[in-house]
């Protein structure tokens, strides 16, 4: 059944194009503005810019994970889980605020938006996945961790999109 599911969403893609996910604040692979970092790494902690293209007639509803797998805690560092984002959705303004009902828990222990804040050292990573659903709402009470969040729309992709952006501290 997975197989028949992932080889549908592989068609579904093909048949759309694939959903495209950009920020006005930094390409792909270039650097995260330092506006955008935690405010206890010298930043004002807000969300960059994003913009997706559809993902066809389908979606439900999108959701969206920021992981730093660079990070030096086993699986990485969430920074932002937000689900529930309607399907006429193309986007979300820098520094956004939603509902409580689409804020996922971060790695912080915090619903919201935690920027990159990357021990000094190398650049690290930060992974921008936005998932089509074909569900239209996630329960969550609380709010949910990227973990669960992945259990729930399991079985749900329809596609995704990944943008990547790196920082880091002298």
């Amino acid at each position: 059944m997975r197989s028949l599911l992932a080889t549908a969403a592989i068609v579904l893609a093909a048949a759309t194009g694939a959903m495209q996910l950009q920020s006005t604040d930094f390409p792909d692979g270039g650097t995260i503005p330092t506006w955008a970092m935690a405010r206890d790494c010298g930043g004002q902690n807000r969300s960059p810019a994003l913009t997706w293209s559809t993902a066809g007639k389908d979606v439900k509803s999108y959701a969206l994970i920021v992981l730093d797998p660079d990070a030096p805690i086993p699986g990485g560092f969430y920074h932002w889980v937000v689900y529930n984002l309607p399907a006429t959705s193309r986007g979300l303004a820098a520094g956004v605020r939603l509902a409580a009902n689409q804020l996922g828990e971060t790695s912080a222990g915090t619903a919201g938006y935690y920027g990159p804040c990357p021990p000094p050292g190398p650049v690290h990573h930060y992974v921008f996945t936005l998932y089509a659903l074909d569900i239209a709402h996630i329960a969550a009470d609380p709010p949910l961790s990227a973990t669960q969040l992945n259990a729930r729309i399991a079985g749900h992709v329809l596609t995704r999109a990944v943008l990547r952006g790196t920082k880091s501290r002298a």
